[in-house]
């Protein structure tokens, strides 16, 4: 009998911060791989609040706090540069992205057009946001909290002090 190779997923994202729609999507993807890895995009194109190291600090802590299937590896990366290269590098067989509105699918449709022809090895899949997380944003959560919203229903504990601290710092 051969060794079936562990199935591989890839979760990217500027999480900028991460909120609980992503953290929804990343317990629901964890159950369908058995090693999800959560790329934070370095992204030289928008001007994120928070650092590269403070993103993947929050992410590492709010995923402990997840209900991950103990067969499930959980990885937190950071990469810059085409998705599909660090899908790649990471032996990712899915790229794993949330969906909240239409708007949303007609911009991930041409991305996954996109990648498939880059990396036809690697299948796109869509998770829907639920209900309850459909209108939270990382760029709404940033607005709210800069005009001294409270925020706590969007984020982790943990993240809403991270983002407050880097607000207060600025």
């Amino acid at each position: 009998m051969t060794d079936t190779p562990v199935r591989a997923g890839f979760y990217p994202g500027t999480f900028d911060p991460v909120t609980n729609g992503h953290l929804d999507i990343i317990t629901r993807a964890s159950r369908l791989v058995g090693r999800l890895v959560i790329g934070v995009a370095k992204d030289t194109t928008k001007q994120p609040l928070l650092s590269l190291e403070e993103r993947i600090a929050c992410l590492r802590t709010d995923i402990a706090a997840l209900d991950i299937p103990p067969s499930t590896a959980v990885e937190v990366v950071g990469f810059e540069g085409l998705l599909v290269n660090a899908a790649h590098a990471h032996g990712a067989h899915a790229i794993f992205r949330g969906l909240r509105a239409v708007a949303d699918f007609d911009y991930e449709n041409q991305m996954s057009a996109m990648n498939t022809h880059l990396a036809p090895d690697i299948e796109t899949v869509f998770l829907m946001a639920r209900q309850g997380n459909q209108y939270i944003s990382s760029r709404l959560v940033k607005e709210i909290a800069r005009l001294d919203g409270d925020i706590t229903d969007f984020v982790s504990p943990s993240t809403r002090q991270c983002v407050l601290a880097r607000l207060k710092g600025r």
